[in-house]
């Protein structure tokens, strides 16, 4: 009897939150923000961003937490101007952010558009995929080992919420060596399903 090989991975991201990781407050010179929830779990890996009320641009934050693999990750990221900055890092989870100096007014962390996460983090072929597209058309793209790793396959979502799509892989199927992983925005896609062996 013969049976299929070919898995699926389901992954789905939330829309961004300047506020789901630490609420808008004043933080004390060399203090932690008070997270909404310790660890704060993210519902997919994705970017972490800090917004600042007044001038941080002097000073820096320390982010530690868990990387799109599940291992002990950190960074430091420089503060902003009266507005929001990015990770680098792609996290599943915050454990602390610190501020490191004396931020000039109240400051809050929260999650950006922006995910990274596995299909699967061995050799791989992609064989399949279906979409589902939110209002806003973007770029979804495929990696081969990291998140920050080569790109093997680009496709552009349609703006139209609700809608699949389902594109053609070769018979083949793509090779991914290292691992594959999806990197997107959560702006431009609500969900995606991919098929692979």
């Amino acid at each position: 009897q013969f049976m299929s090989d070919v898995k699926a991975t389901f992954v789905s991201a939330a829309v961004a939150s300047a506020t789901a990781i630490s609420t808008a407050a004043q933080v004390a010179n060399n203090a932690a923000l008070t997270l909404t929830a310790s660890p704060y779990v993210t519902d997919a890996a994705r970017q972490i961003t800090i917004t600042s009320g007044g001038n941080d641009s002097g000073i820096s934050f320390d982010i530690v937490g868990l990387d799109e693999t599940g291992a002990a990750a950190s960074e430091r990221v420089t503060g902003g101007n009266a507005g929001a900055v990015t990770s680098t890092e792609y996290y599943t989870s915050i454990t602390s952010i610190t501020a490191v100096g004396d931020p000039a007014g109240t400051v809050a962390a929260g999650t950006s558009n922006n995910v990274g996460v596995p299909m699967f983090e061995g050799r791989m072929r992609l064989r399949g995929m279906y979409a589902v597209n939110t209002a806003t058309g973007g770029t979804i793209s495929f990696r081969e080992g990291t998140v920050g790793g080569t790109i093997n396959m680009q496709f552009n979502t349609v703006g139209t919420a609700d809608t699949a799509e389902y594109p053609d892989i070769p018979d083949n199927g793509m090779l991914f060596v290292g691992g594959g992983y999806i990197t997107y925005s959560a702006a431009n896609m609500a969900s995606i399903t991919v098929f692979f062996a």
